[in-house]
């Protein structure tokens, strides 16, 4: 298998917010036929995840999802189906967020085993995006337990020793309703919760971390009302917090509930925790994905991975994100991921099984 010809497969497969199964066939298969043993966990219908391995000794486990975002074709200067390669780079949704990634890895994994290597795990989960819920769907004995996790998220090939963990908020506001000619009569739940979106957008007095950097907030989703002659008497602000070492969901939750200004009822839609590795325990993985070229200590990403489900799940593995897709085209319009750093992630996960397994 080439794993640019195989991300690009991937990208022309629609997993935009669903469907993931197809992406889990194509990958099972290539997988079986590599040599190792493939179950395919399909909880929800056409959406699946995979978890392949081979050997009996405690593995290296790699891991990506199979989902992106949506993406509105309206908008993009290509089909965001694309899957070419145009002037060196992957065009279309996931190719840096992480198609480019699982290809490298199950191209890896394949290329081990058909060479007489063992001890290698791969996990290929759906609907990462929406906050590991693939993830969090694996049966408890699934897994083999781990002590090491790669994870092929976008970060150009730089190594990343961990992440913000998140909490996905609701706040809910209750007003009354009234005739929209009579405003007066009523209380606007919307406008409260508008208030509050502009504070907690505004506020800058979060926690930080000298490694993971800034709590941060995003106001992403806003429901209110009914028709625009009737005054909205409930309100919903949904708030997407990222949340550094020193920090925690319990005082994140508190500080917005402040900053609102209004009586508000919460919910936490999502609650994952940071990866936050000890660089000494990474050591040797480190040093063979940058083969014995670069040094200084790894990054910290600002987006959430799986890692946060399977590290534990795997028994407390160590983990490290690495994977060709560039993290600034995650999400964005028109994404692409460049093309030539999906060969060298492939390599450098290949070094890794071949040393540790």
């Amino acid at each position: 298998m080439d794993p640019v010809d195989l991300a690009c497969e991937l990208v022309r497969l629609d997993t935009r917010g669903g469907g993931e199964s197809a992406a889990a066939a194509l990958l099972a298969e290539r997988l079986e036929d590599a040599g190792l043993d493939v179950t395919v966990h399909e909880t929800r219908s056409g959406r699946a995840n995979v978890v392949a391995r081979r050997g009996t000794q405690t593995p290296v486990t790699l891991t990506g999802h199979l989902d992106t975002v949506p993406a509105e074709e309206s908008v993009w200067s290509f089909d965001p189906l694309a899957g070419d390669v145009v002037d060196g780079r992957l065009r279309g949704r996931g190719s840096s967020d992480m198609k480019a990634g699982v290809a490298a890895a199950v191209v890896a994994a394949a290329a081990h085993v058909r060479a007489g290597g063992s001890g290698v795990q791969v996990v290929l989960t759906f609907g990462e995006e929406t906050g590991c819920e693939g993830a969090r769907e694996l049966p408890g004995d699934a897994l083999a337990p781990s002590g090491t996790l790669l994870v092929a998220e976008p970060t150009a090939n730089h190594v990343v020793l961990g992440h913000k963990g998140v909490l996905w908020l609701v706040l809910r506001a209750t007003g009354v309703p009234a005739h929209g000619s009579r405003p007066d009569l009523g209380h606007n739940a919307l406008v409260d919760l508008a208030r509050a979106a502009v504070r907690i957008h505004e506020h800058d007095a979060w926690p930080t971390s000298p490694t993971h950097g800034a709590t941060t907030a995003n106001v992403g989703m806003m429901r209110a009302g009914v028709q625009p002659n009737v005054v909205p008497d409930h309100a919903a602000l949904t708030v997407d917090l990222r949340l550094v070492p020193g920090d925690t969901a319990d005082a994140a939750e508190a500080t917005v509930v402040g900053l609102a200004g209004c009586p508000v009822e919460t919910e936490r839609l999502v609650e994952l925790p940071l990866i936050d590795t000890d660089p000494a325990r990474a050591a040797r993985t480190v040093e063979l994905l940058r083969g014995g070229s670069g040094s200084g200590p790894g990054r910290y990403a600002t987006y959430f991975t799986d890692a946060s489900v399977l590290a534990s799940a795997l028994g407390g593995a160590d983990v490290v994100v690495y994977g060709p897709g560039e993290p600034e085209q995650a999400h964005v319009t028109d994404e692409t991921a460049p093309a030539g750093l999906i060969a060298p992630a492939t390599e450098a996960y290949r070094r890794v099984l071949a040393e540790l397994t």
